[in-house]
């Protein structure tokens, strides 16, 4: 099976920490160079440190907000007139936890920009490239929801169904061209994203932290959370040479959890 990736460049979103890191640090192993992209520079440089590198590989970052869209075209264009790109992982933290009826306009509007738009931007700047060479892998890195609506997350619900859809249409349009574009949906995993929503339940539920996090875990057939380097090895075999036949499909990592097909 061909998982060598040796020669490629990877653009890795979000991934100073969770399962951007993790991808960026499997997609490495397999030989790829990578590009990381999140906020926060100290972050970014302590990746790239850690990331395996041989005589093929070279490793950079770029700083970009993505609740800025037109800061991240910028960055986009300056980078790839020396630089191309030839798998695309898109990566984005999730909205707040709470209730679709309860949040505010600008919730939606801003979850949407930073997951789709901010999408968009990058699969238009990087696809021209993966046209001309045949070969290109985009995988969006979204959540179960996409098959079955988790209760307190209705923004993120209705975002991510929305880049779910998205990635289908292109992965139609793209196939020709050698492209494929696949969604990778975690289930419960051990990030700070997770974290945080356990603390949020055990506030709104008068519950703490431990209580909340075994219910999860008695949720999942696996009886265990996940870990991102699990999400990460999902990615990473997407991206590679051997899953060329594999295109527009959403892929849960959650231990058996989602309920449906």
């Amino acid at each position: 099976m061909n998982l060598d990736l040796t020669g490629k460049r990877a653009l890795v979103c979000g991934s100073s920490q969770g399962i951007g890191r993790a991808a960026a640090m499997e997609l490495a192993l397999l030989g790829a160079s990578i590009t990381l992209v999140a906020r926060n520079e100290e972050s970014l440089k302590a990746v790239v440190e850690h990331l395996p590198a041989d005589d093929t590989e070279s490793h950079h970052y770029l700083i970009t907000d993505f609740n800025y869209p037109e800061q991240l075209k910028m960055v986009l264009d300056d980078y790839l007139k020396d630089h191309a790109i030839d798998i695309l992982i898109n990566n984005t933290g999730g909205p707040a936890a709470g209730k679709a009826i309860d949040a505010k306009i600008e919730e939606f509007t801003k979850a949407f920009i930073s997951h789709l738009i901010c999408n968009q931007i990058l699969v238009q700047a990087v696809t021209p490239a993966m046209k001309r060479q045949g070969f290109g892998r985009i995988i969006n890195i979204i959540s179960t929801s996409v098959k079955t609506p988790l209760a307190g997350l209705g923004v993120s619900n209705t975002i991510r169904g929305a880049v779910a859809s998205w990635a289908k249409t292109l992965a139609t349009e793209l196939a020709p061209f050698g492209i494929t574009v696949n969604n990778v949906l975690p289930g419960f995993t051990m990030t700070a994203r997770l974290e945080s929503l356990i603390n949020s339940r055990a506030e709104n539920e008068d519950l703490n932290y431990e209580q909340i996090k075994q219910q999860m875990i008695e949720s999942i057939p696996a009886k265990r959370i996940g870990e991102a380097e699990e999400v990460a090895a999902a990615i990473a075999f997407l991206a590679s040479p051997a899953a060329a036949y594999i295109n527009g499909i959403n892929l849960p990592v959650d231990g058996g959890r989602t309920p449906s097909l």
